[in-house]
């Protein structure tokens, strides 16, 4: 088994297709078809079946996977660490909450660009939990999150504290109390998002029933409530970023108080010159917010 042979077999388990593996590695199917051929007698296991004209990953194969993963990323690591004056350059795997994706990250990452050109971002959105498992799994560098729960492999640190904004249609009426909500419909993330949580707690301190409906796209929350449909308690960066073009308005509470965002990084990785410069330049801009 050897470097070659993992980074073979791990192309063609993301791509599910020797052909399209052979591409990505500038390799013909034949040498690549071999290599894995020799892995599995050396290890004495099937790697994949064949399904139609691709290959599906056997259970052998992902926990292989797993492992080839993380060899790789630390291979990677220790010719960072035998650079250290290097300038960042490579592939940056960047995940992100949907909410700062579309609100505070989008400036983030263009300053990001115009700095590092010979950075190539790979960006990404998903739940936090996710985005913890990506991270401590090696298949995402960083991320930024609004909830922290204590991962042995995780390192977290404070990015930003977002401010929470009730958004609504002209046409709906202000919001100038929790009981204005009565009768609106509101439109969330689904349970966990800690911006639901934070607008739950805020009506149950005030004794207010008010309709929930989950909706785990903020575009499409967007869209309800420009529409008169109903209102959403969202980030300040959301609301920021599209209160001209969304027909919506503002309204902020003094109890609503900010949600505290993480960007967080594997712990067993300490020398990654460009996730280290990502994050350096993203609590930089986001220090004032």
């Amino acid at each position: 088994m050897d470097l070659s042979q993992l980074k073979m077999f791990k192309t063609v388990a993301e791509q599910g297709s020797i052909a399209r593996a052979s591409e990505i590695l500038h390799c013909v199917p034949s040498n690549i078809t071999n290599r894995i051929k020799l892995l599995e007698t050396e290890l004495g296991v099937s790697l994949f079946i064949r399904k139609g004209r691709g290959l599906v990953i056997t259970p052998s194969g992902e926990i292989l996977l797993e492992y080839a993963s993380k060899i790789l990323t630390y291979c990677q690591e220790a010719r960072r660490a035998l650079e250290p004056s290097s300038e960042p350059a490579g592939i940056l795997r960047v995940g992100a909450i949907e909410s700062a994706a579309t609100g505070r990250l989008p400036m983030v990452l263009s300053k990001f660009h115009q700095n590092y050109p010979a950075v190539q971002v790979q960006f990404s959105t998903g739940t936090w939990q996710q985005l913890v498992s990506d991270v401590a799994g090696h298949k995402l560098d960083c991320a930024v999150i609004a909830t922290k729960d204590d991962h042995p492999d995780i390192t977290y640190v404070n990015a930003h504290q977002e401010s929470l904004v009730f958004i609504a249609s002209p046409f709906t009426g202000e919001i100038s109390a929790p009981q204005d909500l009565k009768g609106k419909r509101i439109y969330m993330w689904p349970h966990g998002c800690p911006y639901r949580q934070a607008l739950e707690r805020w009506v149950n301190q005030h004794q207010v029933t008010v309709d929930i409906t989950s909706i785990a796209s903020y575009g499409t929350i967007l869209g309800c409530v420009s529409s008169g449909a109903g209102v959403s308690l969202v980030p300040a960066g959301f609301f920021e970023q599209f209160k001209r073009t969304g027909n919506i308005r503002g309204y902020t509470f003094s109890e609503l108080f900010p949600v505290q965002n993480y960007f967080i990084k594997n712990s067993r990785i300490d020398r990654h010159h460009s996730r280290n410069a990502f994050e350096t330049l993203l609590r930089a801009e986001l220090n004032d917010v």
